[in-house]
């Protein structure tokens, strides 16, 4: 069953998880010292990252004890308009007291095997020093998904979809002419907490195919992540979430509605309570 929150707005919706971060870090490091975050690129997460970086959610949390990686990048310079760490720095990580060996970005300027093998390295170097087992447990992995389905930088058809050897890969997008570094499935399926940002007319057809029951529809990259032991929670705006009204109706036959008001708007989507 799908935690799925709808809010009115992305605005609104960039709040709830920035409130529940803000719970999250608190809880991460009480329990393990630290907080391990995978940020996502585009312009989706660009806002929430701004009101992390405000007074209001950045006093409080305990940014010594935050520990920043990427899910993907693009095969750019760091300072490159297109590169996620890029815009992560200038709407987020420069504003908050991040220590700077705390962020652990993607080289997205090296050759991209290289880059990928880099950072594999990087990961399993951090992890391995703090997980019994090794594996790649963020304590949040932010994401998004794309209007053909795809998550991190796993398009369609790709084989990194089925590399259950590494953690990280290098993709040759041949619809965008371009490469990108991306964590693979096995990486993201080990961490605690995944979240998804969807806002936007332009991705409702796609949230619409994701949360409508299809069973012989074809597998989109997004329905990949699927932690071994940790949660998925999607945040979409009503823009985004319009195709799915009837999927309501199949949540409903398989558990009786919750509903909450998101957003100071009576809610006729069905939501878990917030925890």
């Amino acid at each position: 069953m799908p935690d799925l929150r709808i809010y009115s707005t992305g605005a609104l919706a960039a709040r709830a998880i920035a409130d529940s971060f803000v719970s999250l870090a608190e809880a991460s490091i009480d329990a393990r010292g630290r907080f391990t975050i995978a940020l996502s690129g585009g312009q989706t997460p660009r806002p929430l990252y701004t009101m992390l970086a405000t007074r209001e959610y950045s006093d409080q949390v305990d940014w010594s004890h935050v520990h920043v990686f990427f899910s993907d990048e693009r095969c750019v310079p760091p300072e490159h308009q297109d590169s996620n760490y890029h815009m992560a720095r200038l709407a987020l990580l420069d504003n908050v007291p991040l220590p700077i060996s705390h962020i652990y970005r993607i080289h997205g300027e090296t050759p991209p095997e290289q880059a990928a093998v880099a950072y594999e390295r990087t990961l399993r170097e951090f992890f391995g020093r703090r997980e019994s087992g090794g594996g790649a447990r963020f304590d949040l992995a932010l994401l998004g998904v794309g209007t053909d389905g795809h998550v991190a930088s796993l398009f369609p058809h790709s084989e990194a979809l089925l590399d259950v050897e590494h953690w990280v890969t290098a993709v040759h997008a041949e619809h965008l002419d371009s490469w990108r570094v991306t964590l693979t499935p096995q990486a993201l399926n080990a961490a605690q907490n995944v979240y998804f940002f969807v806002t936007g007319d332009e991705k409702a057809e796609i949230i619409g195919r994701i949360h409508s029951p299809n069973e012989d529809a074809e597998p989109l990259p997004v329905n990949s992540i699927r932690p071994r032991s940790g949660s998925v929670r999607w945040y979409v705006d009503q823009a985004a979430a319009k195709l799915i009204t009837g999927s309501i109706d199949y949540m409903a036959a398989k558990r009786p509605p919750t509903i909450q008001k998101l957003g100071g708007q009576p809610s006729d989507q069905l939501s878990d309570q917030e925890s």
